[in-house]
């Protein structure tokens, strides 16, 4: 993952803007040229635009108990009238993808595609299509509560079964930093055993198959669609492989924009980015602006 251009602080300050930008409200101007040049792009041609959003922390807040998770007030209307305004809009998420489409509300949003799984699993339409989880996924779920307990997993640690996945939470505990901390390296080891990867979160790591991950996702959805332009919006280290992809698609020539939904737990992939709004509140904003910036330029 390339580092945002030096010179414009995440804060905004000293933004220059292009001429292909006019008029931009200062909390959703990128502060990198790359931004701006795929910003630019994506309201000059939305129709073969490609919005990808990951769920939990960018259009849902992070809650203790990832069942509890609900979309941002707001998200479905500003998501239903973009999507009538972009070529494709996704949701590219850790979650099942039934669960993001049940816990966000996102059914009766029109032609909207939702990769969940890290793009594993696929709904559209209504449909779900997946392959089978790979056998380490079973292993693992068979394995992991010995090992919780011979590691000495604190009270208030819990475990998410997400069928092609097994997440391990430490957010309820006392110290969850501290629980991270002590789990991690068996976590790790019992994943490397069963052939799967250890993918580390907020206060959370997941046991998932390796291989696939959203930046594979966003770039194979991409190709399928034909889009000429994209922007990712992210909030977790999860969603780093989908800002190196926009990455590696703009040293092809295509212009792309990443988007933080920001919060005081991920550092790094802010400073990636090339726009950071306020956590879901910003990125419902941003959404809305941009149908609403659309919609008066048809």
């Amino acid at each position: 993952m390339k580092p945002a251009e030096a010179g414009n602080g995440p804060g905004g300050e000293d933004r220059q803007v292009s001429r292909g930008l006019p008029d931009i409200p200062a909390d959703f101007l990128p502060r990198t040229a790359a931004g701006q040049a795929g910003l630019a792009a994506l309201l000059a041609d939305p129709q073969r635009a490609l919005i990808g959003l990951d769920f939990d922390g960018t259009l849902s807040p992070i809650v203790a108990d990832p069942r509890a998770a609900r979309a941002h007030p707001g998200a479905v209307t500003a998501l239903r009238a973009l999507a009538r305004r972009v070529g494709t809009l996704a949701i590219i998420t850790g979650r099942q993808a039934a669960k993001a489409v049940q816990y966000g509300g996102l059914a009766d949003v029109p032609g909207l595609v939702v990769l969940g799984h890290y793009g594993w699993e696929r709904w559209a339409d209504g449909e779900i299509t997946s392959p089978p989880a790979p056998p380490g996924v079973a292993a693992v779920r068979r394995l992991l509560p010995g090992m919780l307990s011979a590691a000495g997993a604190p009270p208030g640690t819990w475990t998410e079964d997400k069928g092609h996945a097994i997440a391990v939470h430490m957010r309820r505990t006392a110290d969850p930093a501290a629980a991270l901390r002590l789990l991690r390296p068996s976590l790790e080891k019992l994943a490397a055993q069963e052939g799967l990867l250890a993918q580390p979160g907020k206060m959370v790591i997941e046991l998932r198959p390796r291989g696939i991950d959203k930046g594979a996702a966003l770039k194979s959805l991409f190709s399928e669609r034909a889009s000429r332009v994209v922007l990712f919006c992210g909030d977790d280290i999860g969603d780093i492989p989908a800002f190196t992809a926009v990455g590696e698609l703009r040293d092809q020539g295509i212009p792309g924009v990443t988007v933080c939904s920001g919060s005081a737990e991920v550092n790094e992939l802010a400073a990636a980015s090339d726009l950071v709004v306020d956590g879901p509140a910003g990125v419902v904003a941003l959404l809305d602006w941009l149908a609403g910036r659309l919609g008066r330029a048809r």
